[in-house]
């Protein structure tokens, strides 16, 4: 009876012991305990579009001799910064002083500018544009040779070689080719007909067909479009159709210098292409309220840890509004969820009888066909 009682004893100290353990959490487990949850391969992407620097922009960001661009990029930095790849389509040659620092028509901005969009967050410059010449061959050559210092990758021009580049990142290949339908009438140099893309269907093709075995995703940027039209033209939705006939994922549209819409092309067999048409204006001084407000297109590209898919996952549009007041100076990119009544009173359009207000910049954007993003994507 005395061993029994003592077995008991012994029992119930032991049953109450254990559930008074706590429950080991997954980084408590040994290694070979922890979870074998795979996580899919995620790299998101944001494009903004013109980066156009009048000679206004250029007078009011120079002091004491020397040119800085940064206070622009301030309120969009975490958004650039905060991205995988951040791209943007640089506008204006950066070709040094000796070219001449110059506005329309015939641009080139301080190559302070890279730099001040470097430590702003990007990191992919678009140069297949119809500016790419405005100070001629020599001047792009010398554009490249400065971008050349620093660590970004550069599409659309290149002194010599392929026009393809590949960006790797998250365990992801993006293919990149970029295209440019004009240089202003300036003829390539003889010696290097290649200098910049041009929209040819021909070469595009082939260009693509070497490309796309080689990437996960194939991203295509096409400088296009007519100027100031809210709609792409027919040459725009036929190229578009084009490119995704050549299973390219992705076409970052500009030029027009307004928004335009965003369409995902289904093919019959199933397969998709996004197109934003136009990302207007990024920074600028063209002063009609359709050319002040651009965007911010975000695209998330998956590879399901499963199966191996490969998907554009999410995308959408973060707003952006280039505000400077009266006097032509405070140049900043406000992204749509940041700017305020306040700073809208005080843009140089706001009583120059343009009709600019709140209500017409969300006017703008509910007709662009995407998901518009009110909030740092970035930051939860």
């Amino acid at each position: 009876m005395k061993n029994s009682l003592i077995f008991l004893a012994a029992s119930i100290f032991y049953i109450f012991s254990c559930q008074s353990l706590p429950i080991p959490s997954e980084k408590d487990k040994p290694e070979n305990e922890t979870s074998n949850t795979v996580q899919n391969d995620t790299l998101t992407l944001i494009a903004a579009g013109d980066n156009l620097f009048h000679e206004t922009v250029l007078i009011s960001s120079l002091t004491d001799g020397v040119y800085d661009f940064s206070p622009i990029y301030t309120e969009i930095k975490s958004i650039a910064q905060n991205a995988d790849i951040a791209f943007i389509n640089q506008e204006t040659v950066m070709a040094g002083e000796r070219f001449g620092y110059s506005g329309y028509p015939a641009f080139n901005t301080p190559q302070s500018l890279a730099r001040n969009l470097v430590d702003a967050g990007f990191d992919i410059f678009n140069l297949a544009n119809n500016h790419a010449m405005d100070k001629g061959a020599s001047g792009l050559y010398a554009t490249l040779d400065f971008l050349d210092t620093l660590e970004i990758t550069v599409i659309g021009a290149r002194r010599s070689g392929d026009s393809a580049r590949i960006v790797t990142k998250n365990n992801i290949k993006l293919g990149l080719l970029s295209y440019t339908f004009s240089l202003n009438g300036i003829p390539l140099p003889r010696d290097n007909p290649n200098l910049v893309s041009m929209i040819d269907r021909n070469k595009m093709e082939q260009e693509i067909n070497a490309l796309r075995p080689l990437c996960d995703f194939l991203i295509v940027s096409m400088h296009w479009g007519d100027e100031y039209q809210l709609e792409p033209n027919r040459e725009q939705t036929s190229l578009a159709t084009f490119l995704a006939e050549h299973n390219v994922d992705l076409i970052i549209g500009h030029h027009p210098h307004v928004l335009q819409k965003t369409e995902t092309i289904t093919l019959p067999d199933g397969r998709k292409t996004l197109c934003f048409y136009s990302l207007g204006n990024f920074a600028s001084h063209q002063r009609e309220r359709e050319r002040i407000i651009g965007g911010i297109a975000v695209i998330t590209f998956t590879r399901d840890a499963s199966s191996g898919a490969l998907s554009i996952s999410d995308h959408g549009m973060i707003p952006v509004i280039c505000h400077f007041d009266r006097n032509l100076r405070n140049t900043k990119i406000y992204p749509l969820y940041s700017y305020t009544e306040e700073l809208l009173e005080n843009h140089a359009l706001k009583n120059s009888g343009a009709g600019l207000t709140m209500n017409f910049f969300y006017s703008v954007t509910n007709r662009l066909n995407t998901r518009i993003i009110m909030h740092n994507p970035f930051i939860h």
